[in-house]
């Protein structure tokens, strides 16, 4: 038999009409003043029992249990009102009515944050009440479920409360029933689900009917969780207005500031190890200490500094404000960042045999690069503008006997004298050339003054021999003018004639060389990082920032990581002398280095280091104490500012871009010579490389001309040029530069007026001339009193106007010129103010063009 056959069938109830939705209407009432009318439908309980057995009456709701929800507390009775004091003035009475509305709104706000506490633990007792109900509900009906039915009962329906109608306040029965319990499905056993063969009690099996049932629980749940019902709109307990969703997150916004300021508040204080250098701004050293730019301003303030925080303070003060913030201080000095090679000794066993650095030095066209050319085989002269050294150049020979000697060759114009200074410094034997038919010049004296300077030996080389009227002996009595003693005057420094042109004399000049290098047992340690001087420095179209160095010890290599000045940079490529790429240079090698950040300045020291952040920290370091020498040389205060606007010095201004950097030097430094003063030369801008769109927009915004020094603008700057029509000056000799520039100074500055007294008077009487001119009666004393001249009315030596002489009149005759002794009348033109007694000094003025 099947299981469609074994189950009972249903008894089949007649259809008809029958109300199972109690419907109602509630108030909803939201914040700013908004409602709603909602319709609630409360669906009958359904009494799932035996099949044909009649439907049981809802059971009654559980009673709720007696005082499970405090009533709400009364409200706090208000605070009473404080007697107002006799004799009270208006401020104290401000202040008084200030405090008491402050302590009313901290009252008010304990009073809402204890009321919000209280309602959060009624709202959990209540939560908690109804889920020990719920849980207390399905527990019976489990248990009732589990119980087997009594026989007698088979027929009937399943035991069921039956609700009774709950009393009104009469206590009648036709009251107002409560709201009906939420629906209960108890699953009910059908007792053909058991064999009656079984031994023992089996775990059932849910069917279709017992599933369905369970999953209306479940539904049943979440729609009571969720929609809104009579019972929960009435419900007194919950109180009469819900609170919104604004309200919500503001009570949580509330409690999560209140615990990030708790937190804030316990949090300790970190205390720091602040390393600070010996000068250091406001901004970075709150950077180091992590406290705010304006504590620490306002603490300087406090210490009467009036300072701001780009501004630089010493490492004392620093110590105070770090001290005032709880931290610790680390004294740094300049050596501990900056790199010092100067005491950096190597020990003896590490040095090795280097090639000499010799330094040719002397008076322009005395034939210094001729002479060079002839050592090394080349011809460098064609090279260089004007047939006159502009860069100092750095070259390598190989004697006949494999030895290498390094050359320098310096300019030898007046305006090259840090060039020849440079060259001096880095070097150690000085050849001084001197032509046998010049002799000593200015340059020649200057050269010598920088070898005594640099305590390096001198090797002197008479040059020109080969013409007619050379006379070297004449030379060597000259040097002894400037305690140059050479060895034909049984003095120490060694000479040799030479001659460029015809190559005599250049064998004994090398043994020379090399004698001095033997005796002075120059060595270096070449196993070490390496350290070199930039010799000049220059920025290459195709090639960038590039820098000619000489290596003074250690070996660079292509890849070191080295600082040069206020640059770093990783080396890209090594050029020699000859332009061909080396992978490493020794001690004493001139080579061009490739890879620079920026340009170096002429002079500055190149240092290996171990890492580019080692390299960059250095950089920076140098980098801003180059911006605080410059500041330090501008104006601190108005008055310094306002007393060089009120200046009448006439100012040329002038951008200058050149190809080296040595050059830059060479011609601000002319430049400045030509300045006195009332007229000087302002550099707006002097910089290596090509001239850029930059240059032009700063020389046309200040109308100074561009002066090229062997560059050229690029294209975009061409453009700027033409649309602004800025003046252009070419040049590739310097003194060109220099002569054209003062020029233009001079005729700037207009011609020089020189004055010329020819004549003094005094004002005897004064009376009137016209309608409003004056007449003076003079009596000459000096010279002559002529028509039209300049002249300057004084009273008690102070001047009373500068005027000429407009009219000039012998008793009633106009005369040209009246002499001394004599007396006449004169009328001043554009002057009334003369009394008896003035002076009257008659000038004639001349004009000359000026030199600089």
């Amino acid at each position: 038999m099947s299981d469609n056959e074994d189950k009972p069938q249903r008894e089949r109830k007649p259809l008809g009409l029958k109300r199972s939705v109690d419907a109602g209407e509630v108030k909803q009432t939201f914040s700013h003043g908004r409602t709603n009318k909602v319709v609630v439908e409360v669906k009958r309980r359904r009494v799932l029992g035996k099949p044909g057995a009649p439907e049981a009456a809802a059971p009654p709701p559980p009673p709720p249990p007696p005082a499970a929800v405090a009533p709400p507390p009364p409200p706090p009775p208000a605070a009473p009102r404080k007697s107002v004091p006799a004799g009270e003035t208006p401020q104290e009475r401000v202040a008084r009515l200030q405090r008491e509305a402050e302590e009313d709104r901290l009252r008010m706000a304990e009073e809402n944050r204890r009321r919000e506490e209280e309602e959060k633990l009624r709202a959990l007792e209540e939560e908690k009440r109804r889920a020990e109900e719920n849980r207390a509900q399905e527990k019976r009906a489990e248990e009732e479920a589990a119980a087997p039915p009594a026989p007698e009962a088979a027929p009937a329906a399943p035991e069921a409360p039956v609700a009774e109608p709950a009393a009104g306040p009469e206590g009648d029965a036709t009251a107002a029933p409560s709201p009906p319990a939420p629906r209960r499905f108890t699953p009910v056993e059908r007792p053909e689900a058991k064999r009656a063969d079984t031994p023992k009690e089996t775990k059932k099996v849910p069917d279709r009917s017992d599933r369905k049932a369970g999953a209306g629980k479940i539904s049943e749940r979440e729609n009571r969780r969720g929609k809104l019902t009579v019972n929960r709109a009435l419900n007194e307990d919950e109180g009469a207005r819900a609170r919104s969703l604004a309200a919500l997150k503001r009570a949580r916004e509330k409690e999560r500031r209140a615990h990030y300021s708790g937190q804030s508040q316990s949090r300790e204080k970190q205390v720091r190890d602040v390393v600070v250098p010996e000068a250091i701004t406001v901004q970075e050293l709150a950077n180091r200490m992590a406290e705010k730019g304006a504590d620490l301003v306002k603490s300087l303030f406090n210490m009467g500094m009036m300072v701001t925080v780009n501004q630089t303070i010493d490492q004392d003060t620093a110590e105070l404000l770090v001290e005032e913030f709880g931290h610790n201080i680390t004294r740094v000095s300049e050596s501990d960042v900056d790199i010092d090679t100067s005491e950096d000794q190597d020990p003896e066993e590490t040095l090795k045999p280097r090639p000499p650095v010799v330094t040719i030095m002397g008076h322009v066209d005395h034939g210094k690069t001729s002479l060079l050319d002839a050592l090394r085989g080349a011809n460098v002269v064609k090279g260089e503008a004007g047939g006159i050294t502009q860069h100092i150049g750095a070259y390598q020979i190989t004697t006949k006997n494999k030895d290498k000697i390094t050359f320098l060759d310096t300019p030898g114009h007046a305006a090259f004298t840090q060039m020849r200074q440079r060259g001096a410094n880095v070097t150690d034997i000085v050849i001084l050339v001197v032509a046998a038919d010049d002799g000593i010049m200015p340059q020649t004296i200057e050269a010598i003054n920088h070898t005594k300077a640099a305590g390096v030996p001198m090797i002197v080389a008479i040059n020109k021999c080969d013409k007619p009227e050379a006379n070297p002996q004449k030379i060597r009595e000259r040097l002894l003018e400037h305690e140059v003693v050479v060895e034909a005057m049984s003095g120490d420094v060694q000479d040799v004639e030479v001659s460029a042109k015809t190559g005599a004399g250049l064998d004994e000049l090398i043994e020379k060389i090399l004698l001095q290098a033997e005796l002075m047992e120059l060595k270096a340690n070449p196993d070490r990082l390496a350290d070199a001087t930039v010799i000049e420095a220059k920025l290459d179209k195709g090639r960038g920032p590039v820098a000619t160095v000489l290596v003074n010890r250690g070996t660079l290599k292509v890849g070191d990581v080295f600082v040069a000045g206020t640059q770093s940079g990783r080396v890209r490529a090594l050029i020699d002398d000859r332009g061909q790429q080396i992978k490493q240079a020794g001690p004493a090698t001139p080579v061009e280095v490739l890879g620079l950040g920026g340009v170096p300045q002429a002079g500055d020291s190149l240092t290996v280091v171990e890492n580019e952040q080692r390299a960059r920290e250095v950089a920076s370091f140098r980098q801003q104490r180059e911006t605080e020498k410059r500041t330090t040389l501008a104006p601190t205060n108005f008055d310094t500012m306002f007393s060089s606007l009120k200046s009448s010095v006439i100012e040329y201004p002038v951008v200058v871009k050149a190809d080296v950097q040595g050059s830059v030097e060479a011609i601000v430094t002319a430049l400045h010579n030509l300045s006195n003063d009332e007229i000087k030369v302002r550099v707006l801008n002097a910089g290596v490389g090509a001239i850029t769109e930059s240059d032009v927009t700063l020389a046309a915004a200040s109308k100074a001309p561009i002066i090229g020094f062997n560059v050229r603008p690029n294209a975009n700057a061409r453009q700027q040029i033409e649309r602004h029509k800025t003046r252009m000056m070419y040049y590739d000799v310097i003194y060109h530069l220099t002569a054209d520039v003062a020029k233009e100074m001079a005729g700037i500055w207009g011609p020089e007026r020189i004055e010329h007294v020819v004549g003094r008077a005094e004002v005897k009487q004064v009376f009137p001339a016209g309608k409003r001119d004056k007449a003076a009666g003079l009596l000459v004393l000096e010279g002559i009193i002529q028509k039209g001249f300049h002249a300057r009315l004084t009273r008690d030596d102070v001047i009373v106007s500068a005027t000429t002489v407009a009219s000039l009149r012998r008793f009633k005759d106009d005369v040209d010129e009246v002499r001394a002794g004599l007396e006449c009348g004169v009328v001043l033109a554009d002057t009334n103010d003369i009394k008896p007694g003035d002076m009257l000094e008659v000038f004639t003025v001349e004009e000359r063009e000026r030199t600089l």
